[in-house]
């Protein structure tokens, strides 16, 4: 056998079928592995700052970057995690989860490196290119790579093990937040912020540990079912025993509604992630440091990654259309209360109703892969799982441009940065109500969109 071969075979989804007697719980470390990683993006907010002075180093010069142009490294890094998820998800279902997460570590890693290059010469589309396109690229085959072999390690509980994977990704910036910070410290001199060292390291690092959880990652055989374990009957919970081919699912009207489901939720909250440091700065002018900003950011994705792990479990008892309806209706409630918070000049509740916000957040992106097995079967869900993403690219673009346009247009007409944001939340309760109806309108899918007997026994041999 030559070397390409060998290379081919390594990286084949042949080999990495577990062996009899392998143990399904060493896969949720490797998701973890791979989540912990690309779940950096949510702390990205922490080098708004200083890059808005690469020039001035300590304060803005004439020539450096405007947050509102800032706002687009983070936003096209979502669009391009959509778009990656979206095409690669059926193409994962072929390859296997090995040689997809190998393959967004190298995209998630090589945009630390290109946009280094872009902070060292001054070039804002390289950093657009490569932290937003490559990186995103890379963001999205990773985020998609674990969730459908969990799904299928744990039938027995999809909302849990969903959660497990996911919540790495939501505990990210727990991690990438002070990471990020020591760096830019040990980096930073006299004519330079740190940054581009800084990107270097973090994408040498973040390469290496999405790697090793690409060569511990293994799926079942076709078939396989956990010990003792038999598939339910159809229940009051939207569950189904039947399978949706990913190509049908597209023209269910149950695929629209999730979509608007994910993209109404995600909305209202990735605009405040992906200013997070500024807004509690801003909003308490004075009193909030930025070293305590970074300390709120990491705060925050403790909560998304401890979220993510509650709520998709619960989901398992309660049913995921209750869950997603708790999300909406608790979420109106506390972005109403958020500018209160504000005026009182409460930190502790400040903090609370975005920690709590943040929870369902990212509650709703770890129950949703199994709201999805749910409706339209396990046979597709990591397909189905992708293309839904592009729901998620869209509201990264909604969320932050919201956030940043409207304040900067209530600071153009002579608005307090303080009280900046007011409108904001009154908008993004809006977008939760819409959300409400949206889910409330689900139902289970016809029979005529579900796979025959033959179908489903043909994937199997080919899987």
């Amino acid at each position: 056998m030559s070397n390409m071969e060998r290379k081919v075979s390594f990286f084949s989804k042949e080999a990495i079928i577990a062996k009899p007697g392998f143990s399904r719980w060493l896969v949720p470390p490797a998701a973890l592995c791979v989540h912990l990683c690309i779940g950096q993006v949510y702390a990205f907010s922490v080098f708004n700052k200083p890059l808005t002075r690469i020039i001035g180093i300590t304060d803005s010069a004439p020539g450096d970057w405007r947050l509102t142009t800032l706002g687009w490294i983070f936003s096209l890094a979502i669009v391009f995690l959509g778009l990656a998820a979206a095409f690669g998800g059926k193409w994962l279902e072929e390859v296997g989860p090995r040689k997809t997460m190998a393959v967004s570590a190298c995209c998630f890693g090589g945009g630390f490196i290109i946009s280094a290059i872009g902070v060292w010469i001054h070039q804002i589309w390289l950093i657009y290119f490569g932290y937003g396109v490559i990186g995103g690229i890379g963001l999205g085959l990773g985020y998609v790579s674990p969730v459908s072999t969990l799904i299928k390690w744990f039938p027995d509980h999809r909302g849990m093990a969903t959660g497990m994977a996911i919540m790495g990704f939501g505990g990210g910036a727990m991690i990438g937040a002070p990471l990020s910070v020591m760096l830019m410290n040990h980096f930073r001199t006299a004519t330079s912020v740190g940054i581009g060292h800084t990107f270097v390291v973090m994408g040498i690092l973040y390469f290496i540990f999405i790697m090793i959880g690409s060569l511990t990652i293994r799926i079942p055989e076709p078939g396989w079912k956990p010990e003792g374990w038999v598939q339910p009957a159809r229940t009051g919970k939207l569950i189904t025993t039947s399978h949706v081919h990913i190509n049908a699912a597209l023209k269910t009207p149950q695929f629209w509604l999730i979509w608007w489901v994910l993209c109404l939720n995600v909305t209202a909250g990735i605009g405040v992630i992906s200013q997070a440091s500024v807004m509690i700065q801003e909003s308490f002018h004075g009193i909030v440091t930025a070293a305590a900003a970074a300390g709120f950011v990491g705060l925050l994705s403790l909560f998304n990654m401890g979220g993510r792990f509650f709520w998709a479990t619960l989901s398992d008892y309660i049913g995921r259309k209750n869950t997603y309806y708790l999300f909406f209706l608790l979420g109106i409630l506390l972005y109403l209360l958020v500018p209160t918070t504000g005026k009182m000049g409460s930190i502790a509740l400040f903090v609370t109703c975005y920690l709590i916000i943040i929870s369902m957040y990212g509650g709703g992106f770890s129950t949703l892969p199994a709201y999805l097995a749910d409706i339209f079967g396990t046979a597709y869900v990591g397909g189905i799982h992708g293309r839904l993403l592009t729901a998620w690219s869209a509201a990264g673009v909604f969320g932050p441009v919201l956030v940043n346009y409207i304040r900067q247009y209530q600071i153009d007409h002579g608005v307090a940065k303080a009280d900046a944001y007011v409108v904001t939340m009154y908008v993004m309760a809006a977008l939760l109500a819409i959300g409400f109806i949206c889910n409330h309108l689900i139902k289970p899918v016809q029979e005529k969109y579900w796979m025959t007997e033959e179908e489903v026994k043909s994937l199997g041999q080919k899987g």
